[in-house]
């Protein structure tokens, strides 16, 4: 049985403008000038840059604009030619100015290809003497060496990939042995399977020393015990002095955990952050700028325009022409609707980090992010009358130039825990305290996450132990048992 139904439903639906503008909003500077060259690559009614003329010759009205020629077919159509064609002898993009100069166009730095780590080992084996079947079981292995320098698979492993790969049927033993010469290959400690084989390549290349012959009995017999930090038992089991034991772990603190970290070929791109904006602090007041790279200067083209005054002033307009036009009226409503997005792009953009500066004045004036105060995105947007989405797009991915360097804007937003008397204040600056606290403790006897809670809360933040836990991994900082110092 079919029904038929009428039902009002109200919803909101974003145009396709406000899609791409929300769209440029997100954009980074870089990302955003990619943006402009792929648009004026596009759409041939806009041009970047400054007319060369400058007096614009637009009086002209609409009269008998729909009167055609007796014979000439009748075009039916809703464009109105002088809402194209400015009357204005000057346009508006030449009373704008911005303080970005063509001069100072950043140039595009050239990257050589370079050498990968796993070519860098091959030139090495190259120069060693060995037999058909090494040779290839050597060059295996040099390709299982991962980016940080390791082979972190099981010589069984390698056996069965050997022989379902290369057709080569070799024994772990013989794997072994080849092992061991690429285990000779620069930088030291390459090719090893783990962390501890690793430290002991690298201290058995070191020249012989008391301290070396420690740290290689240390690494070898007691390799859990130095991971933990159990100093007391290496002291016992070694029978030797804190003075010996201290040499000793400065010699395992110098060797490179992730060799292959080291090798400064150069195989990856390196990302250069473009700041959005510009802090400074003039005489006592904060002063901010909006990158003039985000601000080009674009208009319509002239000659589309000119093509629209031809159509009008033409007597005679066929249907090819009516195409022509409508194509036209296409680019340029494109190609000002573009124009005005980079607008309020700008706007959106210069309101919302002048709010998130002025919320965090006394931050930018002294650099110290214990003033940081508690602020979220709805804090912003309630100031600038926006909506929690733009102030987050603009936040995620810009960066502002500060006196104290370059930082991203989202790192400003944090949330507020309430101190001792009663006051909102922002666990960025709990955070910063407690690496202050951290930083300046007895490393003999660090302290643990208990005695950090009742230090925080003497300084007026009773947050729990749990909470103190959290934060510290946040901040990266290990146990108190693993930040202990001999």
């Amino acid at each position: 049985m079919l029904k038929q139904q009428l039902n009002f439903k109200l919803s909101q639906k974003l145009s396709p403008q406000q899609i791409q503008l929300m769209k440029l909003i997100q954009l980074p500077t870089q990302a955003f000038e990619q943006r402009i060259s792929q648009e004026l690559e596009e759409n041939p009614a806009l041009e970047g840059g400054k007319d060369e003329k400058d007096n614009l010759d637009d009086d002209f009205g609409n009269d008998d604009f729909d009167e055609f020629e007796e014979g000439a077919e009748v075009i039916e159509t809703d464009i109105n030619v002088d809402d194209y064609l400015s009357d204005d002898e000057i346009p508006s993009y030449k009373l704008s100015a911005n303080n970005y100069s063509a001069d100072d166009e950043e140039k595009q730095t050239p990257y050589a290809s370079g050498t990968s780590f796993n070519q860098h080992l091959l030139q090495q084996l190259n120069t060693y003497r060995l037999d058909d079947e090494a040779f290839e079981i050597a060059q295996f292995l040099v390709g299982s060496v991962d980016e940080s320098g390791y082979i972190r698979r099981e010589i069984q492993d390698i056996v069965d990939d050997l022989a379902f790969t290369q057709n080569i049927y070799t024994t772990e033993e013989k794997i072994e042995e080849v092992l061991k010469i690429v285990q000779e290959l620069d930088p030291a400690g390459v090719a090893a399977r783990d962390l501890q084989e690793c430290l002991l390549i690298q201290l058995k290349r070191k020249p012989e020393s008391l301290s070396v012959d420690l740290a290689t009995k240390i690494i070898e017999e007691t390799f859990d015990h130095f991971t933990k930090k159990h100093y007391k038992k290496l002291l016992s089991k070694f029978d030797i002095s804190e003075d010996e034991l201290r040499e000793a772990i400065q010699e395992i603190e110098g060797l490179n955990p992730k060799p292959g970290g080291t090798y400064s070929g150069n195989t990856r791109m390196i990302e250069h952050v473009v700041p959005d904006f510009a802090i400074r602090i003039v005489e006592g007041e904060l002063e901010l700028t909006l990158n003039g790279r985000n601000a080009p200067e674009l208009h319509v083209s002239r000659e589309y325009t000119n093509m629209l005054k031809g159509y009008k002033d033409a007597k005679k307009k066929s249907k090819s022409q009516k195409d022509a036009v409508l194509f036209i009226k296409q680019k340029l409503d494109a190609a000002k609707w573009f124009i005005d997005a980079i607008k309020q792009r700008q706007q959106t953009l210069f309101v919302t980090m002048n709010a998130i500066m002025h919320h965090q004045q006394e931050y930018f004036l002294s650099g110290d992010e214990r003033k940081l105060k508690p602020m979220i995105l709805k804090d912003i947007a309630d100031k600038i009358d926006m909506d929690v989405s733009t102030v987050s797009r603009v936040a995620n991915s810009k960066y502002v130039d500060t006196p104290y360097g370059t930082k991203l804007i989202k790192d400003f937003f944090s949330e507020s825990m309430k101190n001792d008397q009663g006051e909102d204040v922002s666990t960025k600056e709990i955070k910063k305290i407690l690496e202050i606290t951290i930083s300046e403790e007895d490393k003999r006897k660090p302290l643990t996450d208990d005695k950090l809670a009742k230090l925080l809360k003497e300084k007026g933040y009773p947050i729990a132990r749990r909470t103190v836990a959290k934060y510290r991994e946040q901040l990266d900082l290990p146990v108190a048992r693993l930040r202990k110092e001999i």
